[in-house]
């Protein structure tokens, strides 16, 4: 049975950092493709950070250069640092593993950042 579990969010001052944790169970990250992604009330969920299948990065725009996405392979679990937090960036946050055919999500912790 395959879970992933967020952890490490909580409310932070604009200009703060968080780091948010995924570990897994049941799968592995490696060689397969995994991101994060957030949902701010009555918004779609939108990718904040993705590491292909073959090793790659990519961010959007809106957290490029301030978000870092690393997998520790040892321990099976996926990070998300968050530097130099916005008010826009307050959403739930929830890692994912793409695996056909409909892939894994976590529950989703939340991340709440005051102006």
């Amino acid at each position: 049975q395959v879970q992933l579990v967020e952890s490490g969010g909580g409310l932070v001052q604009a200009g703060g950092s968080l780091r948010l944790s995924c570990a897994a169970s049941g799968i592995i990250f490696s060689g397969n493709a995994v991101g994060w992604y957030r949902q701010a009330p009555g918004k779609q969920r939108e990718l904040v950070a993705r590491i292909t299948s073959g090793g790659n990065t990519n961010y959007p725009d809106s957290v490029k250069g301030r978000f870092t996405i690393s997998i520790d392979n040892a321990k099976n679990t996926m990070y998300l640092q968050m530097n130099s937090l916005k008010s826009e960036d307050t959403a739930v946050y929830y890692c994912n593993v793409q695996q056909f055919p409909d892939g894994y999500w976590g529950q989703g912790t939340q991340v709440t950042v005051s102006s």
